[in-house]
């Protein structure tokens, strides 16, 4: 049976949901985050005319688009709310967050990180393969892989692979479905798939992808006759490849954690010793620092080295 595993880190909180040492679908939450489902208070700052929509200044300082705003609302009133989009960092930019007016049909919250059993650490390579597929936007199939890449109209998926154009496309579609989940992708997505002239290799595909989809809430178009389909899902919050696209240092540096808290669980020495890229030791807050020693109850010290990837941080015991 499926169980979603949850790991405390520091910086972040990590979930996978595991059915047989096997990965269905991931997610991240970073502490301080607004998430669907959060219940809080704004003052409507802004109404706009016209429409049910405003903007609120919430109780944190932080603006959200509030929507169904109830008609006898007016600016400057205190408003309770329920979050139905967390804030989206883009290029450039960050899209506010969004949410409802609380009431008798918006008052049952919800939570868009998973319930489930906390563990210590997750079963070995689990965690590291959904973070290095995302790092690299990329997951392999047999014959090729596919490339998923963020905009900021849509996500978009494009296939790449050795065979004929029906082939390629039948073998992308689970791979398709499994960056979907383990990347937590929602909104507008675009799959380029290879080009199909027959009518009925693209139905195989349609139907493949129906059924690789099955219970993941979405609507979907017919392929068309240049390959394209296009997928709509709930967005509730940051991809992981959201992440990435706005805050890798961030994230390279609670992987650099992670990685420098499981070395000490793997031997012994008074020091624990964490070398990262010059890049990366500025994004490395004190209180993360404080928090790594408490857990291990070492001494942290923090070496630099120019030649490291920013995602190839190395930490290792030291008797010194």
């Amino acid at each position: 049976m499926a169980e979603w595993l949850i790991e405390d880190g520091i910086g972040e909180t990590r979930a996978l949901l595991i059915d047989r040492e096997q990965v269905l679908a991931a997610r991240v939450f970073w502490p301080g985050e607004l998430r669907a489902g959060q219940a809080l208070r704004g003052k409507l700052v802004t109404k706009l005319k016209g429409t049910r929509r405003g903007v609120a200044l919430l109780d944190g300082g932080a603006e959200a688009l509030v929507d169904h705003l109830p008609p006898n609302v007016t600016e400057g009133q205190v408003l309770d709310l329920v979050v139905t989009r967390a804030p989206l960092a883009e290029r450039g930019r960050l899209k506010r967050a969004q949410a409802r007016v609380a009431g008798a049909e918006s008052s049952a919250t919800h939570n868009n990180f998973p319930e489930g059993r906390t563990v210590r650490r997750f079963p070995a390579g689990l965690w590291e393969e959904v973070w290095h597929a995302a790092s690299a936007a990329s997951l392999d199939f047999p014959g090729g892989e596919v490339l998923v890449s963020v905009t900021p109209a849509m996500t978009v998926i494009d296939i790449d692979g050795v065979g004929s154009p029906r082939e390629v496309a039948l073998a992308a579609v689970p791979a398709i479905a499994r960056a979907l989940a383990w990347f937590a992708i929602g909104g507008n997505i675009g799959i380029d798939f290879p080009t199909l002239a027959d009518k009925s290799d693209r139905r195989a595909v349609d139907e493949a992808l129906e059924a690789a989809l099955a219970g993941w809430p979405h609507e979907r178009t017919a392929m068309n006759g240049f390959g394209f389909v296009q997928l709509v899902a709930r967005l509730e919050g940051p991809s992981l490849l959201h992440r990435f696209a706005a805050a890798r240092l961030g994230a390279a540096g609670r992987v650099a954690l992670r990685r420098a808290e499981l070395a000490a669980d793997d031997g012994a020495g008074r020091t624990l010793l964490l070398t990262v890229h010059p890049a990366l030791k500025a994004k490395l807050k004190e209180p993360w620092l404080a928090e790594l020693a408490l857990r291990t109850g070492r001494e942290v010290r923090i070496d630099t080295d120019p030649g490291l990837a920013i995602e190839a941080a190395h930490a290792q015991l030291s008797a010194a």
